[in-house]
């Protein structure tokens, strides 16, 4: 297996990024937010995780071990491939994965394009268990984890990091009490705001 890829960006595609390895150009299929985050020319070093097919040999790229170990665990779940696997870490963290699967937050699975009602109750189902929240972190980051959610919830959706950004800002200076449990609320005002500066 290919646990990870580390070179200099050379490019981004549609669907990741082109890593640079010894004189290979490695694809790799990420997040939206995490292909934002790499600069052409820059170095970067990604998680990796190889989905083999009859047909392909996909790599998928992640931010760290532990979005790529939430990757993997998403695909033992039923009707759960790669792609939608892929789907959940752009629209949530792995923390807000977790903590949406361990409070049985079904409305928070729903956001991510693809999952409905009974397929976020199946996910609840089959990896409430085997989730695992992680409650080792600090106070004031759990408390800022709802921007990174919506964040890239918004990206997933087709705006550019920097609108993502711009709008969150806004939202957490107006709402400066908000945690992981609004981000239902405040995507649909996001979107709102945004439709309205098209």
């Amino acid at each position: 297996m290919i646990a990870s890829v580390e070179g200099v960006v050379a490019g981004h595609t549609a669907d990741g990024v082109v890593v640079r390895v010894g004189g290979i150009g490695v694809a790799v299929h990420t997040t939206a937010p995490t292909r934002a985050r790499r600069r052409v020319g820059e170095s970067a070093l990604l998680a990796t995780s190889l989905v083999v097919r009859e047909d392909s040999l996909t790599l998928y790229g992640f931010a760290d071990d532990d979005e790529r170990a939430l990757f993997e665990l998403l695909q033992t779940a039923s009707g759960v491939g790669p792609r939608l696997a892929q789907a959940v870490l752009t629209v949530h963290t792995p923390d807000a994965v977790r903590r949406a699967l361990a409070t049985e937050d079904l409305v928070a699975l729903c956001l991510v394009p693809g999952i409905g009602r009974k397929g976020a109750q199946r996910l609840v189902l089959e990896l409430k268990d085997k989730a695992g929240l992680h409650t080792t972190g600090a106070p004031v980051a759990a408390a800022a984890g709802w921007r990174d959610t919506l964040t890239a919830a918004l990206v997933g959706l087709g705006w550019t990091m920097p609108q993502a950004d711009e709008i969150v800002v806004r939202l957490a200076a107006d709402h400066p009490s908000a945690g992981e449990a609004d981000v239902p609320g405040l995507l649909r005002e996001a979107l709102a705001q945004l439709g309205r500066a098209r």
